[in-house]
């Protein structure tokens, strides 16, 4: 009987071992193809890559502050962070498709806004503008979360964003 125990622990020690390394190959970054000679390593681009981090339910006040707009010599920053200081519990619900969760720490679009990085960002950009827009329309968080990750803020154009003194 010790054999057949023995046997047994043995193959559930192996089975074992294989599932964790199974989950750790997506943890390492990189895909090995079926040969294993060569490695594949996750780089962003058309593939999706799946949801950005946001926040599934409101903030309470108070809520972070944006950077000043007048800090920005472009007209373009100076409205869209104008923008995103009205909505920042809207922001604070959405995702950025430019992944900055990723390479920045971000956990929603309001992050970028709490820093530069929407001023160097046109993704960032259209998605606050859009933000905005459908705030203005009275679409809740989630409806606007919908609309982001449905790609809507691709259509967004900045250009109007971009004369001094916006009224939008």
């Amino acid at each position: 009987m010790t054999g057949r125990y023995t046997a047994t622990a043995i193959a559930c020690t192996l089975i074992l071992m294989s599932v964790g390394l199974a989950q750790m190959r997506p943890a390492l970054g990189a895909e090995w193809s079926g040969q294993g000679q060569q490695m594949q390593m996750d780089m962003p681009g058309t593939a999706d890559l799946g949801t950005p981090s946001y926040h599934a339910y409101a903030l309470k006040p108070p809520f972070p502050a944006t950077l000043d707009p007048k800090q920005f010599p472009d007209a373009l920053n100076r409205n869209v962070y104008a923008l995103a200081a009205k909505i920042r519990p809207v922001l604070y619900q959405q995702p950025c498709y430019c992944y900055c969760d990723r390479h920045e720490g971000h956990k929603s679009l309001l992050d970028c806004f709490v820093g530069t990085h929407g001023s160097e960002c046109d993704i960032c950009q259209k998605e606050a503008v859009l933000s905005y827009q459908l705030t203005q329309k009275g679409k809740t968080p989630a409806q606007i979360r919908a609309a982001i990750i449905r790609g809507g803020w691709r259509a967004v154009n900045l250009n109007p964003y971009m004369a001094a003194a916006s009224s939008h």
